[in-house]
């Protein structure tokens, strides 16, 4: 089992959604000892935004993210929000997994994902507070554009949230705690 871990906040250790991505990868390490972990920080190491010169598509030494993404089993990407959507970096990312004829094909009748069959769990966090329901729901272009770009590619994302952190330490931690909660249902 290859479980790929992608980081994408500027925010190192102050940062939720790599608290929630270090406790996924730990409760599926404790689920399966076996399993080999890959981890980038796109904060750290980005991945260029994409170019001609760049595209997996046309250029096979640009494809080392695409396959990273195809060898992996399960997929644990930090998400946070930034600016109401994902941080560039996790896009920039994102437009190297998605690759027409390797991660989704074109066909008679329309596109296919390709990437069924692999796990995909999402870390949010957010300042402020989207989910349905609320006053700024439809301000949240985050979760909307991740479950859209890799239902595209055939997979359904579990999401992990932690939402409202802006709203002062209490909440944050509160947050938090019941976002950690949730962690732990993941390896089942």
């Amino acid at each position: 089992m290859k479980l790929l871990q992608i980081d994408s906040s500027i925010l190192g250790e102050n940062s939720v959604s790599r608290q929630l991505t270090a406790a996924i990868v730990d409760q599926l390490r404790a689920s399966d000892p076996s399993i080999a972990i890959v981890s980038r920080d796109l904060a750290a190491d980005p991945v260029p935004h994409l170019t001609l010169a760049t595209l997996p598509a046309a250029n096979p030494d640009a494809r080392a993210d695409l396959d990273q993404f195809k060898a992996a089993d399960i997929v644990v990407i930090g998400a946070p929000m930034y600016n109401f959507t994902v941080p560039s970096q996790l896009k920039a990312w994102i437009d190297r997994i998605l690759v027409a004829g390797e991660t989704f094909a074109y066909g008679d009748n329309g596109p296919k994902g390709l990437a069924g069959g692999k796990r995909v769990i999402v870390a949010v966090s957010s300042g402020n507070v989207y989910g349905a329901g609320t006053a700024y729901a439809s301000y949240d272009h985050l979760a909307t554009y991740l479950r859209a770009v890799f239902g595209f590619i055939g997979i359904e994302p579990e999401f992990v949230t932690a939402e409202g952190i802006a709203f002062g330490p209490e909440q944050r931690a509160a947050s938090i705690e019941q976002a950690l909660g949730t962690v732990s249902a993941l390896a089942a």
